[in-house]
C-alpha cells in the first residue's frame, strides 16, 4: 500500500513539473512573438535608397532589429509607391498583410494616411513630417524642427566663405516639392547665412519632385557658373544632382560647396582621397522616429498623438565629417547651437515670419 502511494505521489509530482514547464515554455513563446513585431515602411518613388530622408527612416528599422538584415522580407520590408495614386492602395495592402506597424515618410502622404487611419482604427501607423492630421489613437505624427538644424548649416556655409576670404558670397537653396516642411529648411538656412552676411545674395529654386536629380544638377551648374559659393538642397533624391555638380567642379579646382540633408552625405560628395564636395549636412534624425515607434509597439505603449523632434532631444544637428570645414565655422555653429538651446536665438519657420524680418528677399517657398 505504501509502495502504491509513493508511486502515485511521484507521478503527481512529475505531472506537476511537466505542466509547470509547459506554462513557462508558452510564456517564452509569447514573449518572443511580442518582440518579433512586423513593420512595413512605405515611401514615395525614391525608395529607401535616396541617401537622405527615406534612407534615415530605414536605418532606424535596421538599428531596431539589429539582425544584419536577416529579417528583411519577414519581420520588416519596404514598399515603394510609383506615384501618389499608389499611396492609399499600398497602405491597405500593408494592413491586409498584418503588419504590426506601418511607417510612412513625408508630408505628401498626409491625405492618404488621414483617410486610412480613420478607416483602419486597429492598425498602428506613423507619419513623419506631419502634425496637422486629425488625432486618432492609432496614428503618431512625428514632426521635426528642421529650421534649427538648417540654421546651423547656414552659419557653417557663411563662416566657411568668410574663412576663404570671399567678401560678397552668393548662396543657393534647392527644394523638392514646396510645402511647409521644406520651407522650414529654407528659412532656417537663409537666416543662418544672414546672421553672418546680412546683405548676402541668395537664390532659391524648387524642382517640384523628390526624384529628379537632373533638374538640381542643371540649376546648380547655372548658379555655380554665375559665382554661387554654396548650395543647400532639401529635396530628397533630387538633391543628389547638386552634390554631383559640386563634385565635378571641386575636382576641376573650383571653390564651390554643396550641403547635404537628413543623412550625413559626405560620402556621396567624395571626389578624391579625403576630399568631399559636401561641406556639411543638416542632420535630421528620422531614424529616431522609427526606433521610437517600434519600441512603443514592442512595449505596448503606442499611443496616437504628435511627437516633436528638435535640437534639445537630438532630433536635428549638423555633420562635422569634412575635415575642410574650418575651425572658425565649427566654433560659430557650436555657439549658434548653444544660443538656440538657451532661447537666445529663435529660428523662424514660415515665409511670412521671414519676410517680416527681410522684406527685400523674395522666396519661392510656401507656408502650406
Amino acid at each position: 500500500m505504501k509502495k502504491v502511494l509513493t508511486v502515485s505521489l511521484c507521478l503527481l509530482l512529475a505531472l506537476s513539473l511537466f505542466v509547470s514547464c509547459s506554462k513557462k515554455g508558452g510564456s517564452s513563446e509569447a514573449s518572443s512573438a511580442e518582440e518579433n513585431i512586423r513593420v512595413a515602411i512605405l515611401t514615395d518613388a525614391t525608395g529607401i535608397d535616396d541617401k537622405s530622408f527615406n534612407a534615415a527612416a530605414w536605418r532606424g528599422i535596421l538599428a531596431f532589429y539589429n539582425d544584419g538584415g536577416k529579417g528583411r522580407g519577414t519581420l520588416y520590408t519596404n514598399i515603394t509607391a510609383q506615384s501618389s495614386d499608389d499611396y492609399l492602395p499600398n497602405l491597405k495592402n500593408a494592413a491586409a498583410q498584418g503588419y504590426d506597424l506601418i511607417i510612412t515618410t513625408g508630408f505628401t502622404w498626409g491625405d492618404a494616411v488621414s483617410a486610412f487611419a480613420k478607416d483602419y482604427p486597429n492598425q498602428k501607423i506613423i507619419i513623419v513630417d506631419v502634425d496637422y492630421l486629425p488625432k486618432t489613437d492609432n496614428l503618431i505624427q512625428y514632426i521635426y524642427e528642421e529650421e534649427q538644424g538648417s540654421y546651423l548649416v547656414g552659419v557653417a556655409a557663411a563662416m566657411q566663405a568668410k574663412a576663404d576670404g570671399i567678401e560678397n558670397p552668393k548662396f543657393g537653396f534647392i527644394g523638392g516639392v514646396p510645402g511647409a516642411t521644406i520651407t522650414k529648411f529654407e528659412v532656417g538656412y537663409l537666416e543662418g547665412i544672414l546672421s553672418v552676411f546680412p546683405n548676402a545674395e541668395i537664390k532659391d529654386y524648387y524642382a517640384n519632385s523628390w526624384g529628379a536629380p537632373e533638374l538640381a544638377k542643371t540649376q546648380a551648374k547655372s548658379w555655380y557658373d554665375s559665382g554661387t559659393y554654396c548650395i543647400f538642397s532639401a529635396a530628397g533624391g533630387t538633391g543628389g544632382g547638386t552634390i554631383d555638380q559640386a563634385k565635378e567642379y571641386r575636382k576641376a579646382g573650383k571653390n564651390v560647396w554643396a550641403i547635404g540633408v537628413d543623412s550625413d552625405q559626405y560620402d556621396d560628395g567624395v571626389y578624391a582621397d579625403g576630399k568631399s564636395a559636401v561641406l556639411t549636412s543638416m542632420l535630421k534624425m528620422v531614424e529616431n522616429s522609427t526606433i521610437d515607434a517600434l519600441t512603443k509597439v514592442k512595449n505596448g505603449t503606442f499611443k496616437g498623438g504628435v511627437v516633436a523632434q528638435n535640437m534639445a532631444n537630438g532630433g536635428v544637428g549638423f555633420a562635422r565629417t569634412n575635415k575642410e570645414l574650418s575651425p572658425s565655422a565649427i566654433a560659430a555653429v557650436e555657439q549658434a547651437m548653444a544660443d538656440i538651446l538657451s532661447g537666445k536665438i529663435v529660428v523662424d519657420k514660415k515665409v511670412s515670419e521671414f519676410n517680416a524680418k527681410y522684406p527685400n528677399i523674395s522666396l519661392n517657398a510656401i507656408d502650406d
